[in-house]
Formats: structure tokens, C-alpha cells, sequence
């Protein structure tokens, strides 16, 4: 049996004041003396007063809940972003709605429209697979921050990563190891950032003096099973190479797998790099040299940007910057 919800007026009855009063202070109005205040007050705990938010947002025309798109909500690394916006709306009285875009364009649209339909105050995408005009409208209709994504447009509500300087770092350490066949699995092609990890990969070797060979770049989809299915392409087509960087830490997960199957060990036959620095990076064997992304402050920036945004403040959007971390799966050259 549901329990009888305590009211407003049950307040000001046990304080023994106005409901308006009671409005006053649950609005934090200042016009209240202390001594009711303190009434008041003592009256909700006895109680065990829980707010009504969403009456409270159909008053105030908001419905208090931020919308969040994430493309795998399975993804270690996107699952710790949502942590650091989860971190970064407690206390605002905000909630977040999670829905999921699994790395496909019709399945973003509809988890989009879904949160519209729910009235969100704001949305924030999390990479993503809409378009520059479905955003400038998205942007028109709603409080909207991008994260590893943006458009020029939207430049001032966009959270990137410098995702060139991140791959050209990792390519260049594996150079500067005496690599000189370099494989890389990019991620999605039709995503900004695996455009430009590529294109750091790209120029670390040009900038090396050496000659980017296409067949030893295969494009994956960020999840394990492509960095396995990209290694036994390039060794089932023959390719010859000494080192791996995977444009993010599940496809060099399941690089690894794929060489250790093969009998090639990590890093004494085969160096391997990752991109993200997620959580288990470190417990691998070998522990994964990676490029780090600070996850947990990405969705804390983005819980902060998306709230300043919603009470018309000047958003504030930090400069995210790439750095290597150094473990033990990448050997010199022999």
C-alpha cells in the first residue's frame, strides 16, 4: 500500500504557519523570519518531507532532468563520464536521463527525440552521430554541450580532447622506440575524433620521414571484437609490422587477445598502444601504455557547462589536453 505523501500544509500545521510561508522557505525566499524558518525546518525533518520535483518543474516550467546520449553505455570509458556528470549535477536538484545511441544514427535520433518528448532542461551528446544542421537545431530548441564532438558553431559548447596531439604523442613514442611498421586501428571514420587520431598517427610518421602505408591501417568500431578481427586481417593478408596503436583502449584489449592467440608476445614481438587510459589499462598484462582522457572531469565539465548554460550563465569550458602515459607493452625495436 503507498504511502500518504506529506504535504505542504501538513507542514504549516505542524509548524503551526501559513502554507505560504512554508512555500517561502522550500524556495529559499528570504523573507522569513529565522525563528520560523527554524520551525520550519524542524517541521520537515519530523516529517521526513520529500519534494515533489516534478510538480515543483511544471510550476517553474522545467522539468528538472538533464538528457545524456551516450553511444555504449556498456563502454568503460563512457560509463566513467557519466560518473563525473553524475558527480557534477549532485546538489544542482538536476537528475540525468541516460539513453543510448549505440554507435548507429537512427538509434542516436530516436534516443534524442525520446528526451525532447520527457522535456529535458539541456541535453549532452556524448561523441555522436548527428549531423552540423541536426545540432545547429538541437541547439536552437534546447541547452545542448557536446562532448568529443562540435561543430565551429558551436564551438563554446563543445568538450574535445585534442585528439591529433594524443595520436601524434603515441605514434611518435613508438617511433622514437625504433618502430618503423606501425599498424593502426582507427575507430569509426564517421566520427571527428577517430578522423583525428588517424590524421595524428599520419603526421607522427611524416614528420618521421616515413612512408604511411594503407594496408596497415584497418578500420574498427571502438569495441574489442574489432581490435581481434583487425589483427587477424593483417596477418592473414601477410602485413608485417612490430607495433600497434589502437585508437582506443577496447580495441587494443582485443588486439592483444588476437596476438596472443597468434603466439605473438606483448610487447617482446609486438609493441601495442591504446587511446583513453581506461580503469583496467593498467591491469592488463602487460599494463597498457595509452593516452590518457580524464574521463571523470570531462562529464564534471559537462554537468557544470550544461547547468550554466540552462540559467543563462557564461559557460565555461576547460581545455582538455592529451598525455601519454608510459607502461610496460611497448619494447625497442629489434
Amino acid at each position: 500500500m503507498r504511502e500518504n505523501r506529506v504535504t505542504i500544509e501538513d507542514i504549516a500545521r505542524h509548524a503551526n504557519v501559513s502554507k505560504s510561508t512554508v512555500s517561502r522557505v522550500l524556495n529559499n525566499e528570504n523573507a522569513v523570519t529565522e525563528s520560523k524558518r527554524r520551525l520550519i525546518q524542524a517541521a520537515i525533518a519530523d516529517l521526513n518531507y520529500q519534494p515533489d520535483l516534478f510538480a515543483r518543474g511544471l510550476v517553474n516550467g522545467q522539468s528538472m532532468a538533464i538528457g545524456v546520449v551516450t553511444q555504449d553505455i556498456s563502454s568503460p570509458f563512457y560509463d566513467t563520464i557519466l560518473r563525473g556528470i553524475l558527480q557534477g549535477l549532485n546538489g544542482s536538484g538536476y537528475a540525468p536521463i541516460f539513453a543510448d545511441g549505440k554507435w548507429q544514427a537512427d538509434h542516436e535520433n530516436r534516443a534524442i527525440q525520446s528526451l525532447l518528448e520527457r522535456r529535458v532542461d539541456g541535453l549532452i551528446i556524448l561523441g555522436g552521430q548527428s549531423s552540423a544542421q541536426q545540432l545547429d537545431r538541437l541547439a536552437a530548441q534546447t541547452g545542448l554541450i557536446l562532448v568529443g564532438g562540435g561543430l565551429p558553431g558551436l564551438a563554446a559548447q563543445s568538450i574535445r580532447l585534442d585528439d591529433f596531439q594524443g595520436a601524434y604523442l603515441a605514434t611518435r613514442y613508438l617511433i622514437e622506440a625504433g618502430h618503423r611498421q606501425i599498424a593502426h586501428i582507427t575507430g569509426l571514420l564517421s566520427h571527428q575524433d577517430a578522423v583525428q587520431r588517424r590524421a595524428g598517427y599520419l603526421q607522427a610518421l611524416a614528420d618521421s620521414g616515413l612512408e604511411p602505408d594503407p594496408g596497415l591501417i584497418v578500420e574498427g568500431n571502438y569495441l574489442e571484437q574489432a581490435g581481434v578481427m583487425a589483427i587477424e586481417m593483417l596477418l592473414l593478408r601477410g602485413r608485417t609490422f612490430s607495433a600497434v596503436f589502437a585508437a582506443n583502449d577496447q580495441m587494443a584489449l582485443g588486439a592483444r587477445l588476437a596476438l596472443y592467440r597468434r603466439g605473438l608476445r606483448v610487447p617482446d614481438d609486438v609493441s601495442l598502444i591504446g587511446f583513453d587510459d581506461q580503469p583496467a589499462a593498467a591491469y592488463l598484462t602487460p599494463p597498457l601504455t595509452t593516452v590518457r582522457q580524464p574521463a571523470v572531469e570531462i562529464g564534471e565539465a559537462a554537468a557544470k557547462a550544461i547547468l550554466q548554460l540552462i540559467k543563462g550563465q557564461p559557460v565555461t569550458i576547460p581545455k582538455i589536453t592529451a598525455e601519454l602515459v608510459i607502461r610496460e607493452s611497448v619494447a625497442r625495436s629489434r
